[in-house]
């Protein structure tokens, strides 16, 4: 799990890269279409095996993971690496919430714990001033519950399809949305929904090596990851995967960004302690 998050770290760096001269759709765009080609490629080896019947549940989860896709990715572009991978590690807390919700499935005295604390370190990470809302809290926010929202939907998708199917599904959704958007940014003079519009700009040079990349890394981390749950309990794997926000800490400040002050460092530690305690709890 340690080299999955490793990998992780260095796909949002790779994004960061990109974020200057692209925008975020259309890296999602391509980030999207180099999975879609890894993944066609496991068809010929292994056939699909599935019972279906849930369509609009699948399009749901491919919808709610783009659009948390796209939060994350504009939040790695706008803040340091560090505070918006400690954002999207805050959907565990969430997705234990919404299970309780919709699977009804219990949380323990430690759970609850783990959530309170969690709330409180994205607060400290989030610094708010008064009642005002940053951009970076809202789409920190959307990419979270979004994350959760797809996390929870596959609990029960992965009754019905393959896994494959409903990756290709999101991925499908994440070239598709992306492409239209694109196409009609020329035309769309509202600064609403910014983050998921951007006109198209051919890349150049070592951007194509930034955007493999960015497959590469991303399909790399989803096999560790993989293979890491297929290997050792839930908790510990959840609880390791924690260690992307401390790499991206690392490769952040390496990249320029800027130390996070006290209450930011005391608030990403409360996150990582708040999602290692709930991925034991639901170990």
């Amino acid at each position: 799990m340690l080299v999955s998050a490793f990998y992780l770290a260095f796909m949002s760096a790779f994004a960061k890269f990109l974020a200057a001269d692209m925008p975020t759709v259309e890296i999602v765009f391509f980030r999207n279409i180099i999975g879609v080609l890894l993944i066609s490629a496991t068809f010929f080896k292994v056939p699909v095996r599935q019972e279906g019947g849930k369509p609009w549940l699948l399009l749901f989860r491919a919808g709610v993971g783009l659009i948390a896709m796209l939060s994350f990715f504009y939040n790695v572009a706008n803040i340091s690496l560090a505070d918006a991978v400690t954002y999207s590690r805050m959907s565990p807390i969430f997705t234990a919430i919404f299970a309780m919700w919709f699977l009804r499935e219990r949380i323990g005295k430690k759970g609850w714990l783990a959530i309170i604390i969690g709330f409180v370190g994205m607060l400290l990470v989030m610094q708010p001033a008064g009642l005002s809302v940053e951009e970076s809290h809202v789409f920190g926010l959307l990419n979270a519950v979004c994350a959760a929202l797809a996390f929870t939907s596959i609990r029960e998708l992965n009754k019905y399809y393959n896994t494959r199917i409903i990756v290709l599904s999101f991925m499908g959704i994440g070239i598709l949305v992306p492409m239209i958007s694109m196409m009609i940014s020329p035309y769309y003079g509202s600064e609403t929904l910014n983050f998921m519009m951007g006109e198209f700009i051919m890349p150049e040079g070592m951007q194509w090596l930034y955007l493999l990349a960015i497959g590469v890394t991303a399909s790399l981390a989803q096999i560790y990851m993989t293979k890491a749950y297929g290997q050792t309990r839930a908790g510990i794997v959840g609880a390791a995967g924690y260690s992307v926000i401390i790499f991206s800490l690392i490769i952040g400040v390496v990249l320029g960004d800027a130390l996070p002050s006290l209450l930011g460092v005391i608030g990403i530690m409360a996150v990582i302690s708040g999602g290692v305690l709930i991925a034991r709890e639901r170990a």
